[in-house]
């Protein structure tokens, strides 16, 4: 199997965390105020990704390991945060693998 450009992972996965991630931070945001940092961030890659084809969002990615610990999901959370984080997950890994 090969691995996902992140154009490709983009297409997949950007119109459903564009749909949960609001979701989540209103549902969980409370609980998880990490969370609104990770919607936050989320929207800075959503933008950037849509002004250009090699956007720079290492710092975004950074920044997203961090708070999250690496995407680790939280034990008390329902399975749209947890989606959200894979989605974020692949989003970055694809983004490391790709050259542009």
């Amino acid at each position: 199997m090969t691995k996902q450009t992140f154009k490709e992972v983009q297409a997949k996965n950007f119109e459903k965390l564009a749909q949960f991630t609001p979701i989540v931070a209103r549902v969980h945001g409370e609980n998880h105020p990490e969370f609104h940092e990770v919607k936050t961030l989320w929207e800075q890659i959503y933008e950037k990704s849509n002004k250009t084809d090699e956007p720079e969002l290492q710092t975004e990615f950074t920044q997203l390991r961090a708070i999250t610990d690496n995407y680790t999901v939280p034990g008390d959370v329902c399975e749209s945060y947890e989606a959200v984080y894979k989605m974020l997950e692949e989003v970055d890994s694809a983004y490391e693998a790709t050259a542009f």
